[in-house]
């Protein structure tokens, strides 16, 4: 037995000052569960699965994976065999939801009914736009642990039959769907809030945006417990992630600061470790509000000064000392890609720089630098010049030229494996290590025709 979650997220915080621990990882799968007072438990998996015994049935606030549900519901039975009563969806991420049919499967086994699946109204929406979206999602999914994504097509379909005279083939296909088949449509919907009455327990149900526009968090006045969802995962807030939908960093903030105004005992995210104690939970909420309101005014204030994007991302920061601390650290996400996220959400897509507003392809651009130097080889030398001085983005965006104008050529990509290979070492962010690794996988794959070998994992998202 690991250990316990709450001992252990109390040594961290408390201790962190005098002796930080940069090995210190708060996100542990181990399927163990772990009681956090009377009739709450903690799963800790993929997602964690926070668990209420009411008396008159289980409330489960998260599912976790497809993959993960099923040692989640174990872990669960081995600490309680009450039916569930209630599954709540703190948003309609996979790794949330995911787990949901081994769920509804158990309790079908049972032959008990089904537990009520309770998110907000944003959830089905969310869920249709993964359907529409299938192959986006996998090709994202491969980039952000570091997969291959050149031809996800060879990866995942097969062709079957020979012509019918007009062009057009039959096709099977292997491709199996990003939201499984399996996962359950939340039965009740809400829109701002609801409160649910499930035998000793009161379930207040608060929609808020942040990671996520259908976002539930969740206070248990019996217990003066949060269950946050993701608005905290013990890294920096998921804000701005590059492959994703638009994330709401204010409405974020308020979030946090209404959780703390219940005083909470006790606060339990979906990701990372529980915490105890009411000023212990207020400093780490009202931290990470704070600077995330700060880069909103800081981003902002640029824009209205007419500052363009490049500049506002080369001179709006985080101190180091809150990116220091154990909950803050840019591990997953970091205030770059939160940066953009805020332009994004205040000012569209447009950068400032009018060369960009309808730009050459990428292929004329690095055609016209070569011809201009007189040959690849030359940007080619250029940029690993650059990369073992460590100047990684410089580098990158002068192979990422040579590649646009010589896609076939090996020695470009022998190069760009290489250049992205050490710029994916210099990085702290997961999105970041794994996006860098993704591209040297690809340049793999453009070399030797070979994918490697890589299984779909969900993200954090």
């Amino acid at each position: 037995m690991s250990e316990h979650p709450l001992d252990l997220s109390t040594r961290v915080i408390d201790t962190w000052g005098e002796a930080p621990d940069p090995t210190f990882r708060p996100n542990r799968i181990t399927e163990e569960l772990s009681e956090l007072g009377d009739g709450v438990a903690l799963v800790e998996s993929f997602s964690h699965a926070v668990v209420l015994a009411t008396g008159d049935g289980l409330v489960v606030f998260d599912v976790s994976t497809e993959q993960k549900g099923p040692p989640v519901l174990e872990s669960i039975r081995g600490w309680n065999t009450d039916r569930i009563d209630t599954v709540v969806y703190t948003h309609g991420h996979l790794d949330h939801v995911g787990g949901s049919g081994a769920f509804a499967a158990a309790a079908d086994d049972a032959g008990q009914p089904r537990p009520q699946f309770v998110g907000h109204e944003n959830v089905p929406p969310r869920f249709a736009r993964y359907r529409t979206t299938s192959g986006y999602n996998r090709v994202i999914n491969l980039r952000q642990f570091g997969g291959a994504a050149t031809d996800l097509a060879t990866r995942t379909r097969t062709r079957t039959g020979t012509g019918t005279g007009t062009g057009t083939r039959s096709r099977t296909t292997t491709e199996r769907p990003f939201l499984p088949a399996s996962v359950i449509e939340p039965d009740v919907i809400y829109d701002k809030n609801l409160t649910l009455k499930i035998g000793d327990f009161t379930v207040e149900l608060n929609h808020c945006k942040g990671e996520t526009d259908d976002h539930t968090w969740a206070w248990i006045p019996e217990r003066r417990m949060v269950a946050a969802g993701d608005q905290f995962i013990w890294n920096f807030p998921n804000c701005g992630n590059p492959q994703k939908v638009q994330r709401y960093p204010l409405e974020w903030a308020m979030s946090l600061r209404a959780m703390a105004a219940k005083e909470p005992e006790l606060f339990v995210p979906a990701h990372g470790l529980p915490i105890a104690g009411v000023e212990r939970i207020r400093t780490c909420l009202l931290t990470v509000a704070a600077t995330l309101e700060q880069l909103v005014f800081d981003v902002v204030e640029g824009m209205n000064s007419g500052a363009t994007l490049d500049a506002i991302l080369h001179s709006v920061s985080v101190p180091d000392e809150q990116l220091a601390l154990p909950y803050m650290r840019p591990m997953y996400d970091e205030p770059e890609f939160v940066i953009r996220n805020i332009w994004r959400l205040y000012g569209g897509w447009y950068d400032g720089n009018p060369a960009r507003l309808k730009p050459p392809s990428d292929q004329a651009v690095g055609t016209e630098i070569v011809d201009l130097v007189g040959s690849v080889d030359a940007v080619i030398a250029r940029a690993q010049q650059r990369s073992e001085e460590g100047d990684h983005r410089l580098a990158c965006h002068l192979i990422e030229l040579a590649a646009a104008a010589e896609p076939e050529s090996h020695q470009v990509h022998d190069a760009r494996r290489a250049i992205y290979t050490a710029r994916r070492a210099a990085e702290t962010s997961l999105m970041a290590k794994g996006i860098f690794k993704g591209a040297a996988a690809n340049s793999e794959y453009a070399i030797t025709g070979e994918l490697p070998p890589t299984k779909f994992v969900l993200s954090l998202d």
